[in-house]
């Protein structure tokens, strides 16, 4: 599995996994953060441009990240953060094992299917692929998703290395992942965010999600796109992460 890594190893480990079709860089501003206190590791998911293995299935990602953990860090993390496809990951971890993170950040996973857009992707892609590597086409892509310049040179050069195959996979993925039912039986501390701007299916994936996981809490953040929080406002998500971290310790 490809990795990047921050901070010192033997310190609390927390694992960001990124969007689909972006990679780890979509956390590197908060990973850089999180070093002064925590070991912080991002994985590049599945059939991403770095990653060393195709994309199948968001439960094949998420064992082959729970099998990482049992070999890096004895089989629990401090905390697991995800979003979007990286959310939903996230969530496939926390039902297969209760107890592999004490807490879990999921920003904008969807949960609830929608299968006229999966039914879509295929033929969508069939035309537009080709696309993927000319620039003007990746700004109007970058602008429509919110990604900030900073991070347009990372996302031109990655995207265009994510294979057709791959992309269809996991937006198909993305489209059709359900809850499963592990998921209520889950030891870790849950807060579950979403964009007020975000897609109603987004906005009831996060009080499904709620509703499934005892004890967990949810944030409609006001103003925000999809992915606005962790991909633009890195300081706001570290501190989202570290003060919720503290104050479920305390409680």
């Amino acid at each position: 599995m490809t990795v990047m890594e921050y901070g010192k190893q033997n310190q609390d480990t927390i694992l960001l996994l990124h969007g689909g079709g972006l990679s780890w860089w979509n956390h590197r501003e908060a990973a850089q953060k999180l070093a002064e206190q925590y070991h912080v590791v991002l994985p590049v998911l599945d059939g991403h441009a770095g990653s060393d293995a195709p994309f199948t299935t968001i439960e094949d990602n998420a064992a082959r990240l729970i099998s990482y953990i049992d070999t890096r860090f004895g089989g629990q993390v401090l905390a697991i953060g995800g979003l979007s496809l990286g959310g939903q990951i996230a969530v496939e971890m926390l039902s297969r094992r209760p107890d592999i993170c004490r807490y879990a950040l999921i920003e904008s996973a969807l949960v609830k299917p929608m299968k006229l857009t999966a039914a879509l992707i295929h033929p969508a892609f069939g035309m537009s692929y080709g696309l993927i590597g000319q620039k003007w086409f990746a700004r109007m892509q970058a602008g429509y998703l919110g990604i900030p310049r900073e991070l347009f040179d990372d996302y031109f050069r990655d995207t265009g290395l994510i294979s057709k195959a791959d992309m269809i996979a996991f937006l198909k993925a993305n489209s059709l992942y359900t809850i499963k039912p592990g998921l209520s039986d889950t030891g870790a501390k849950v807060k579950i965010v979403a964009g007020s701007r975000e897609q109603k299916n987004i906005r009831d994936s996060a009080a499904m999600l709620n509703r499934t996981i005892p004890g967990s809490s949810m944030e409609l953040l006001p103003g925000m796109r999809h992915g606005d929080l962790s991909i633009n406002h890195p300081e706001s998500y570290v501190r989202m992460l570290t003060e919720w971290m503290a104050s479920s310790t305390t409680l």
